[in-house]
């Protein structure tokens, strides 16, 4: 069993640095605020998002939906979790058909005034439409609304188009870091 080095990327963003536009969503597509029977719908958008993704490698339990249901759980039940950053976006049913979870987001509160945002994961068939920007903008309204000062996340760097898309929001790269992964399953965190 060898060992497999993952490079990420920490990147912050200020709000007394960076302006914050408004969270828009592309016609037909809704936002579902956080409530806690959503737990399993936030899974499986998580799961269908990351599955066949890099970070399902790195974290192994994006690769299946009860890891994806675990991790929402203990997100979910942690002092620090954040509601009012934490949302589902849901593409509207139309003509008979139900509609669909395509994106999500989760929040947490890690020190005083500063957070950090979770899984941004949009389902790749709804991809390119710009949920993905509008899931992290509408995340950073509920960190500044709770007082919030700077919000950072974590990204693997062979994820190009996020690094891309959270530079182009005001997203800093503060710091490189490697994570190692081994051939055997490891806890998601």
């Amino acid at each position: 069993m060898g060992l497999t080095y993952y490079r990420r990327f920490r990147m912050e963003f200020d709000f007394g640095r960076s302006s914050l536009p408004e969270p828009l969503l592309p016609a037909g597509y809704d936002w579902t605020p956080w409530r806690n029977a959503s737990i399993e719908r936030h899974a499986f958008v998580k799961y269908d998002s990351f599955r066949d993704e890099v970070d399902a490698v790195v974290f192994r339990c994006l690769g299946n939906y009860d890891g994806c249901q675990r991790l929402m759980s203990e997100i979910s039940e942690q002092n620090s979790f954040l509601p009012s950053s934490t949302w589902l976006v849901t593409r509207r049913g139309h003509e008979g058909t139900e509609p669909v979870d395509c994106g999500t987001i989760q929040g947490l509160k890690q020190r005083r005034r500063v957070g950090s945002v979770q899984n941004v994961g949009v389902v790749p068939t709804h991809r390119g439409l710009g949920l993905g920007r509008a899931l992290v903008v509408k995340s950073l309204h509920g960190f500044r609304e709770a007082g919030l000062r700077q919000v950072y996340l974590e990204v693997t760097a062979e994820n190009e188009p996020a690094i891309e898309l959270y530079k182009s929001i005001g997203f800093r790269l503060t710091r490189t870091m490697y994570k190692a992964v081994d051939a055997q399953p490891a806890a998601c965190y």
